[in-house]
């Protein structure tokens, strides 16, 4: 039996949020809700089930502006959780597009969407999670990084290294002699890049 995908809803809307989450429990999803950044992030860092979020970026105590949202997705990115962020906004559509792909959302969609448009979203996310959990099991360890082209390799590199390494101890529990196995280094290399990255075991 497939297990039920876990959806975080983060809208400041209470009744949209009440229509979204019936429409993805009529298909079986498992729904938690949250209204804002603050109360999201709560919810993420308590649930490692939660797999897919719906996230407005029009959040209190800005709502009309994309900050917020903006905001919520830089703080998944460094906290490296393993979720599938699908934006949904009636901001400025251009511009929120565009700031939502540089901070690693997986799709983007135009308020009003449809509920075809937001449950095709969903099962995308869903089976992009899968096939990385399974690349995962062959030990291929999938990062994102935004890179500055102007700043040259060395800078894209030294991000690389710096997100792979966080993301390797996030996964080990923060075992240093397991994470230097996986990369293939020595133990006192790991001491090294916590070092040279200022990683803390809270981190």
């Amino acid at each position: 039996m497939t297990a039920q995908v876990h959806i975080l809803i983060v809208e400041d809307d209470p009744a949209l949020r009440t229509m979204l989450r019936g429409m993805l429990e009529l298909q079986d999803f498992v729904v938690s809700e949250a209204e804002s950044r603050d109360s999201a992030l709560i919810k993420l860092r308590a649930d490692p089930a939660i797999a897919v979020i719906i996230l407005d970026l029009g959040l209190p105590p800005h709502a009309h502006e994309i900050t917020e949202g903006i905001a919520t997705l830089k703080a998944i990115q460094d906290d490296i959780l393993p979720v599938k962020v699908i934006v949904l906004t009636g901001q400025d559509q251009e511009a929120a597009a565009l700031e939502a792909i540089r901070e690693g959302a997986f799709d983007f969609l135009a308020k009003p969407a449809s509920a075809e448009a937001i449950l095709r979203a969903v099962r995308r996310a869903q089976l992009f999670l899968q096939k990385e959990r399974e690349l995962g099991e062959q030990g291929i360890t999938r990062i994102a990084i935004n890179a500055q082209i102007s700043d040259g390799l060395k800078g894209v590199r030294i991000d690389a290294e710096e997100r792979l390494v966080r993301q390797i101890l996030k996964e080990t529990g923060f075992n240093v002699n397991q994470s230097a196995k996986r990369l293939g280094i020595k133990r006192e290399n790991i001491y090294y890049f916590l070092k040279k990255f200022g990683i803390e075991r809270d981190a």
